[in-house]
């Protein structure tokens, strides 16, 4: 298990085993590759991220994984994995989310991407991801960068 601090200073715990946090997370978060890129989404006050977003009455974490996927990007999902889950003991509640990994088949251009401005494919993520103003906060933390060191170990990315 990893433990740090958030860009906002809250506790988060970090762990790749199953579940080690909530059976039934509410929150997902989805690293994407298309075509050996990295699929992003603009957000449209956050910056570039990965989709994600909560899990809706009567779908499961994978299932919404898939959902936020397909509407902040129009990708089409080949393949999902679980990688881990993550909990944050923020100041005002508890939030616990499980990480995916997705390989996309294919891009499909949509009227709305609801709260995002829609897909980004970037051929690598910048090194000082940190101080990139045009990243979300979601970007900067250890999250993201543990949860794509596990992805290329176990998926040879």
């Amino acid at each position: 298990m990893h433990v740090f601090r958030d860009y906002y200073n809250n506790e988060v715990k970090l762990s790749f085993e199953k579940d080690p946090f909530s059976n039934m997370p509410m929150h997902v978060l989805v690293i994407c590759k298309y075509q050996d890129k990295w699929l992003l989404t603009n957000h449209k006050t956050r910056g570039l991220e990965f989709p994600g977003g909560k899990v809706e009455r009567n779908e499961t974490a994978k299932q919404a994984a898939i959902r936020e996927v397909k509407e902040e990007t129009g990708a089409e999902v080949a393949d999902i994995y679980y990688v881990g889950q993550y909990h944050v003991e923020g100041k005002g509640d508890q939030v616990d989310k499980n990480i995916y990994y997705a390989e996309i088949s294919e891009l499909i251009e949509q009227p709305t991407y609801y709260e995002t401005d829609g897909p980004v494919l970037l051929e690598q993520l910048p090194k000082n991801i940190k101080q990139k103003r045009n990243f979300s906060f979601i970007m900067k933390d250890d999250i993201v960068k543990r949860s794509i060191e596990r992805i290329s170990k176990q998926f040879n990315n």
